[in-house]
């Protein structure tokens, strides 16, 4: 019997233009990594190796909410200490609460002799998820638990699509030194559309999606426009429509806000436009007096493992 795992889950990409709510990927890092192990108190201890200072708490760490909530369903009275050694920054917009969600129930679920199919967890990941952000959804889950491009196709019941894409799609990423909390994030959104923007938005998605499944990567870049929560969620951010259109001529397919901001990613046909695209990003931010750090990574196939 196993007493300990460690376990690794990649960051991921949300919204992706137009898919709010519908539509993620995994990148290959950075990530959450945790230890997971056995004690016998029979229940939840919690440590944070991590420097990002995690509420310990298991009431308050979604980590803990969402292991809780899988233990609850098997009737598991063991008890399991979470290690945070590797940490997300929390509100970046690149799936920080779902990381840890995630590693929390594949960490658990491996040292209990797997009873639920990696699909199967994507429930009890989602109550951590719903507490951080006051919303059940499953951008960020799906990929960080499945890999790849995932497509949330409907809530209820929950059903999710493997999107295929080109092998050759690299994303961009660059966070910049604020943070938008997911829950703040929502606040903002309006609640109701007009039929024109609506259309257009459903418009772009079905875009995007034929493009990822076809490899057409021009209609991937004229698909990844959101009319709905960017334009919105990026005020806070400067000139962001001046940074989209640099990082578009300098060979970007297309850029957005991940998640509900502040990282924005951009998406791009190989290793080498996607280096460079994020080194003009960085440099946008640095223009206007903001720390940020940038990452460059393929979309990644696989999502949350045992290391």
């Amino acid at each position: 019997m196993k007493q300990e795992v460690s376990v690794f889950c990649p960051a991921t990409v949300s919204n992706v233009g137009p898919g709010f709510d519908l539509l993620g990927f995994a990148m290959e890092s950075p990530g959450d990594e945790l230890i997971i192990r056995r004690n016998t108190e029979g229940k939840l201890r919690l440590e944070d190796l991590s420097g990002i200072g995690l509420p310990l708490d298991p009431a308050l760490n979604i980590a803990a909410i969402s292991a809780h909530a899988l233990l609850e369903e098997l009737n598991a009275e063991e008890g399991f200490d979470l290690i945070f050694k590797t940490k997300i920054n929390p509100g970046s917009g690149i799936g920080s609460s779902a990381a840890s969600c995630v590693a929390a129930v594949v960490g658990i679920n491996e040292l209990l002799g797997n009873p639920f199919t990696t699909a199967e967890l994507l429930p009890y990941a989602m109550e951590g998820e719903q507490f951080a952000s006051g919303s059940y959804h499953a951008d960020n889950i799906a990929p960080a638990l499945l890999g790849g491009f995932t497509l949330i196709r409907g809530y209820d019941p929950l059903d999710i699509k493997h999107i295929p894409y080109p092998s050759d799609l690299f994303c961009a990423l660059v966070h910049p030194d604020l943070e938008f909390k997911t829950s703040e994030g929502r606040k903002v959104l309006p609640t109701e559309v007009p039929l024109k923007t609506a259309i257009a938005q459903a418009g772009n998605l079905a875009g995007l999606i034929a493009g990822l499944t076809t490899s057409d990567h021009g209609l991937i870049g004229r698909s990844i426009t959101d009319l709905f929560a960017e334009p919105v969620r990026t005020k806070k951010l400067p000139e962001f429509e001046e940074l989209k259109k640099v990082t578009i001529e300098n060979g970007a397919l297309g850029t957005g806000l991940s998640g509900s901001g502040p990282s924005v990613f951009s998406l791009c046909r190989g290793e080498e436009i996607a280096k460079s695209v994020a080194m003009i990003m960085e440099g946008h931010f640095s223009n206007h007096g903001i720390a940020c750090k940038k990452y460059v990574s393929k979309v990644s196939e696989a999502g949350c493992r045992i290391k």
